[in-house]
């Protein structure tokens, strides 16, 4: 399953991990879209119809400032991946916007624990 990331500067293609046996064949193909919306200060996924969306929300606390409050996967979607790529949009837009952040939510902090590698600690305010 291939993975859309939109922001303002970037756009990318991630790969999720393939789907659980429960899915069907069908949706293994399937594409997704990480879409930034800034006036609801969220990023979304839409795995399935619009009423299952995924939603990882922020709000800024100061001019250069974000928290990043918390992520939702519906339960039907939770395991494939989506919490991680709204986690890793967000730390891109931190990286695009040289912005640092509070780390509200627990599964973004295991993310940034999970990927030393992309060095986004050095965007996190304790």
């Amino acid at each position: 399953m291939s993975i859309k990331v939109f922001s303002r500067l970037a756009v990318g293609t991630l790969r999720l991990k393939p789907p659980p046996p429960a899915f069907s064949a069908s949706t293994s193909g399937c594409s997704l879209t990480v879409k930034h919306d800034r006036p609801n200060r969220r990023f979304t996924v839409s795995p399935g119809s619009e009423a299952d969306c995924a939603v990882l929300l922020y709000r800024f606390t100061g001019e250069k400032e974000v928290d990043l409050i918390s992520t939702y996967v519906p339960e039907t979607f939770r395991g494939r991946g989506v919490a991680a790529l709204l986690s890793r949009a967000a730390m891109e837009f931190l990286l695009e916007e040289n912005l640092k952040a509070h780390i509200s939510c627990w599964y973004i902090k295991k993310y940034i624990r999970d990927n030393p590698q992309q060095r986004y600690e050095q965007r996190v305010i304790d």
